[in-house]
């Protein structure tokens, strides 16, 4: 997996000119490990395909999201739809004439996307309702919630807009490390609380004002240099009530009680993509392709398994029994909860899984870079 990170220091990108110059004139780049081999598929647990429609090639840090049985989608173009997840029929769909930056945030009437251009619009009934400069990029989606729409920037800023006028109700800046990786970040409502990671922690944040309630730190920044002390916080999160539990870049899991603002434990973990789970047991894939598992009550390793070493795995999303991987080749695999082995394999159009699974009522939506989205239920 690429390193992503947005911006670089002058004197830290003519390093790594340097560097990786010096490193191409001694020898040629190694082979990518070989994909883990895939047994026959056995359907152990069954389910069918039951629509498919496409939104546009996504290259995009994709976030879907759902609200009840919607879901909305962004492709890079612009292109911004609001779907029905029981049939994948359009509810509609909007063409914004602007490049994306980052997925879409939905309530499942409001929607918002950041473009590449910095500007928060927003979008109602298959028409835009207003648009707002932002003062940097964003590389997640904006989160709609309460009749409003808040953002959080590469600034590491969380800003609060009216959902209806898009006035600017307030801005929360956060100094903090000069590098921001170019991936999907956390943000998402807990009760009355506005949750944001900023720098390896989550930051607890009165919704009203802008004013922080607590901070629990799940990574803090260690090593010499800027890119070594890079430890955000990546999304998709796993949320069982008022325990939230995530992912530090390369560096830690760790569950949070947003309740009282208070860490329940963190532990070393190599990872770049976000977490999911359940009740009893938190999941997610490194770099390499293994899959690592958690007790969500304590935080003690379960299970490893490296049946999909070097496939590409998308973040995780548990389904029933299951857990979804979305993989490299356009696959989404579903293992077993207990132990990993294999009780399904899915296929969608070929290639790469845009982002995690999601749940819409009961289909399990997926989104491919080239754009097509997948509607699974079980049988």
């Amino acid at each position: 997996m690429s390193l992503r990170i947005f911006p670089l220091p002058a004197w830290l990108a003519r390093a790594l000119s340097v560097g990786l110059l010096l490193l191409a004139g001694c020898s040629s780049a190694p082979e990518r490990p070989k994909p883990a081999e895939l047994a026959p598929n056995v359907a152990l647990i069954g389910v069918r395909q039951v629509w498919s429609t496409r939104i546009g090639s996504v290259t995009l840090p994709l976030q879907v999201s759902v609200a009840g049985s919607r879901v909305a989608v962004a492709s890079d173009d612009g292109t911004v739809a609001l779907l029905d997840g029981r049939t994948g029929a359009d509810i509609w769909r909007v063409a914004l004439g602007a490049k994306i930056s980052a997925g879409v945030g939905t309530d499942g009437n409001l929607a918002a996307v950041v473009t590449s251009n910095n500007e928060l619009v927003a979008i109602a009934a298959g028409r835009e309702l207003w648009r707002q400069r932002l003062p940097a990029q964003s590389f997640t989606a904006p989160l709609v919630a309460g009749d409003r729409v808040f953002v959080l920037t590469a600034d590491r800023s969380v800003t609060a807009f009216d959902g209806q006028s898009g006035r600017r109700l307030w801005t929360r800046p956060r100094p903090g490390e000069p590098l921001v990786l170019r991936q999907a970040g956390v943000l998402l409502a807990v009760g009355d609380t506005l949750l944001a990671g900023l720098s390896g922690r989550v930051v607890g944040i009165n919704p009203n004002t802008g004013a922080v309630s607590w901070e629990a730190a799940i990574a803090a920044p260690r090593g010499a240099n800027d890119l070594e002390r890079l430890v955000d916080l990546v999304g998709p999160v796993s949320r069982i009530g008022n325990v939230v539990c995530a992912r530090a870049y390369q560096s830690n899991v760790g569950c949070v009680d947003a309740s009282r603002g208070t860490l329940l434990w963190t532990r070393v973990a190599n990872g770049a993509d976000g977490v999911h789970g359940d009740d009893q047991l938190l999941l997610g894939a490194e770099p390499d392709g293994r899959i690592v598992t958690w007790q969500r009550a304590s935080g003690e390793r379960g299970w490893t398994s490296d049946r999909l070493r070097y496939r590409t795995l998308s973040a995780p999303l548990v389904l029933g029994r299951s857990v979804a991987f979305g993989d490299g080749s356009g696959l989404v695999h579903l293992l077993s909860r207990t132990d990993g082995s294999p009780m399904n394999r899915l296929s969608t159009d070929g290639t790469a899984v845009a982002a995690a699974p999601i749940l819409a009522g009961p289909t399990m939506v997926v989104v491919t870079r080239s754009g097509g989205v997948f509607g699974f239920a079980p049988e």
